[in-house]
């Protein structure tokens, strides 16, 4: 990785995508620590003091602007929440499918139709955040007030969407994942200096931070190795004959990645089963509030081993769900079979689509066991051991870790791309 960057560095083209892209990362990185106006900062602080639910998933994807309450409070969470819907419709409803078939000019416009919904989804969550949430942290909730707050709010994640557009166009990396992965590095300065305190408090020894570096280390490597991981399907191509020239007759391979669906499953796990956490944020000291904390909060005894329980199970199901919206068998064998590709030793047909869904569901279960780990062990992590302050965990890892490497393969290609125009020229 650090050799590709290095001589990505040393090529004038490159170099100044690279800093296009730091540049917007610290654009963004500025607009997250200024404030809305009108906002009580100690009540504010205090809201956040403890539990807040799904309020932790919005924060992690921020950067620590949503508990802070600034202008990019909102994050990029409306324009994310609107790709994953304009996904699910492609499935469910034949005009979004056309869409999703007609190349350059159908994804043009299902990109088009995800802006609008970002813009409507960031108006709503603005309403709601303001009016719901946030309204006793602010000072003077008079209508005036209120709307200014929503516009600004609106008008920060719409414009974090355009941000992360334009480092799609004019920078390296995909945008909008560069611009979570630039929230969740910068609270990595917070973790430190948690870890320092608990140091100096005695709550941990330097052999407990040397075992942390340790394991970080090997989980990571591992992540890597998730990631990368690769089920190479052999196709061959019989030969034709057309005129006079004969085509086909090379052999060529279907990647089928072990983790198909990303990180989609943890967020959508998470998402479900810390929508209770944040409803008894709105109705404290009632028995619904108490039963929750007890049996469905990770913090809770037996709660935490209840929440476990369930987000493996959600995990494993959202990987199944996800991986075959993403890789259809079907489409794939009726591709081959229409350009005269066969997998050696099997029919092509329904033997085809029977084979490649066989092998999608071992690698789905190899994928959903290997995210379950990653999101349930620190879990268990921060509930028994003094690591429960932790800045982040192992969504966060396999989110940094994912960028991180499609970012490094995209400047590997672009910079292959130009040598293979050099040498055309």
């Amino acid at each position: 990785m650090l050799k590709t960057l290095s001589k990505a560095w040393k090529i004038e083209e490159t170099r100044s995508k690279i800093i296009f892209t730091l540049l917007m990362l610290l654009i963004y990185r500025i607009g997250s620590n200024i404030p809305v106006p009108g906002i009580d900062r100690a009540y504010l602080a205090q809201m956040f003091s403890g539990e807040t639910g799904l309020f932790d998933l919005f924060d992690l994807f921020s950067g620590g602007a949503f508990s802070n309450f600034t202008i990019f409070a909102l994050s990029i969470t409306p324009y994310i929440t609107a790709s994953i819907i304009v996904q699910l419709l492609t499935v469910a409803f034949p005009y979004f499918e056309r869409l999703a078939k007609e190349g350059a000019e159908g994804r043009k416009k299902m990109a088009q139709i995800t802006r609008y919904m970002s813009v409507v989804l960031a108006l709503i969550q603005a309403i709601g955040l303001t009016i719901g949430l946030f309204r006793k942290a602010i000072i003077n909730p008079n209508a005036f007030t209120m709307i200014t707050i929503i516009v600004i709010l609106t008008a920060g994640s719409t414009f974090l969407m355009w941000l992360g557009e334009e480092i799609n166009d004019k920078g390296v990396g995909n945008g909008i994942s560069l611009l979570i992965f630039g929230g969740i590095v910068a609270r990595i300065p917070t973790m430190i200096r948690g870890l320092s305190v608990k140091i100096k408090g005695g709550e941990l020894s330097i052999i407990a931070i040397i075992a942390i570096v340790i394991i970080s280390i090997l989980i990571v490597m591992v992540v890597i190795e998730m990631q990368q991981g690769v089920r190479k399907i052999p196709v061959q191509y019989a030969k034709r004959v057309v005129g006079r020239k004969m085509y086909g007759g090379q052999s060529t391979h279907i990647p089928m990645k072990v983790n198909q669906a990303g990180v989609i499953p943890i967020i959508f796990a998470l998402s479900l089963l810390q929508f209770p956490l944040t409803i008894t944020y709105f109705f404290p000291g009632t028995k619904f509030t108490d039963f929750v904390t007890k049996y469905l909060s990770p913090s809770g005894n037996p709660g935490v081993w209840v929440y476990a329980v369930l987000n493996v199970m959600l995990i494993m199901m959202f990987t199944y769900f996800y991986t075959i919206i993403t890789f259809n068998p079907k489409e794939v064998a009726d591709q081959m079979r229409a350009n005269g590709g066969f997998i050696p030793g099997i029919r092509p047909g329904m033997a085809t689509i029977e084979y490649l869904s066989r092998i999608m569901s071992r690698l789905c279960l190899a994928g959903g066991i290997f995210l379950a780990a990653v999101a349930t062990l620190p879990t268990i992590i921060n509930q028994f051991t003094p690591l429960n302050n932790l800045a982040f965990g192992g969504t966060s890892l396999l989110i940094m870790v994912g960028v991180a490497l499609d970012t490094v393969q995209q400047l590997e290609n672009q910079m292959l791309m130009r040598n293979y125009q050099g040498f055309l020229k």
